[in-house]
Parts: C-alpha cells; sequence; structure tokens
C-alpha cells in the first residue's frame, strides 16, 4: 500500500518564502514614500491660512507682505494668523518677501528623509491674474501661463517624487 504524502515539500515553502521577500522589497519602500507625500500634506493644510492673509492683504494693500508677525512682530507690511503654524511634520510656516509662503519640515515626527539638512522646504508662490486674482503656485509645479504677474521663484527642496502631483511639473 502506498502511503500519501501530507504538507509541502522544503522547496515549495522555499518559493513561498522567496515570493514573500520580493513583494516586500518592493512593498516597503513605496510605502514609506507613501507616508513622506502624507506628511507632505500636513505642511499644505496649515498654509492654508496664510494664503488667505495674503490674499486678503493684497486687495487691502495692493502689494504682497514681506514677512509673517513670527519673523518681525507688528512690523509694517507682516501678517500673522490665528491658529497652527507647526505640526507634528512641519517646523515652521513662515512668509518671505513676495508673499512666498515657505513650509520647513523639521517637526518632531518627520521623516528622516524629508528632515534632512537640505531637503526639507516646500514653497508656495502667489502669482496675478489679468485681473489681480491671486493665483498660488506649489512647489516646482509651472505657472500658468495667463499670469499677469509671475510668481516668486521657487526655494523648494522637497524632491519631487514626495511632493503631491499639483506641486510639481
Amino acid at each position: 500500500m502506498k502511503t500519501m504524502q501530507k504538507g509541502f515539500t522544503l522547496i515549495e515553502l522555499m518559493i513561498v518564502v522567496a515570493i514573500i521577500g520580493i513583494l516586500a522589497a518592493i512593498a516597503i519602500p513605496a510605502y514609506q514614500n507613501y507616508t513622506i507625500r502624507a506628511q507632505v500634506t500636513e505642511g499644505l493644510s496649515l498654509a492654508a491660512g496664510w494664503k488667505t492673509a495674503i490674499s486678503e492683504y493684497y486687495a487691502q494693500n495692493g502689494a504682497f507682505p514681506a514677512c509673517s508677525s513670527t519673523a518681525a512682530a507688528g512690523a509694517a507690511g507682516c501678517i500673522s494668523v490665528t491658529g497652527a503654524s507647526s505640526g507634528k511634520y512641519v517646523g515652521t510656516v513662515a512668509v518671505v518677501a513676495g508673499g512666498q509662503i515657505q513650509i520647513v519640515y523639521t517637526g518632531p515626527q518627520a521623516n528622516a528623509k524629508l528632515s534632512a539638512a537640505g531637503v526639507n522646504m516646500l514653497t508656495i508662490s502667489p502669482g496675478l491674474s489679468g485681473n489681480n486674482d491671486v493665483v498660488w503656485v506649489c512647489g516646482t509645479a509651472p505657472a500658468p501661463a495667463a499670469l499677469a504677474t509671475a510668481p516668486v521663484a521657487t526655494a523648494t527642496t522637497v524632491p519631487a517624487s514626495y511632493l503631491p502631483t499639483s506641486c510639481h511639473a
């Protein structure tokens, strides 16, 4: 009488382990990039209040602010907002000359690839349409062709692979 084999052979188990290893080698870096992109979007959320304040400042004064009140409290040409300007991943959100918003990713829980020196700033620059509406250009995205006033040159150092689609070319 023949005995029936029960279970898997060693080679079958090794093949399964190899397939799982290959899938993990692909999935882990993709997931890490996904989490970094999620951290970058925190900065865009924190910048929303600044975008509104800058647009209102331009509507009232006919020029963009030169700084945020965090840089020079109460100074002429500076603006401020209520609410958070830092978060778990974002160290600071500030306004510089020309109304450009600079988001620096040096928060306490920011990924090491995002918070490394020289790879941690995203800029959002204002420009003006033909009828003086403020148009925002994020990161390295190209400015719309119909702008009457071009935005300030970008100082974005966050790699394009970590930027949202609307923020890179």
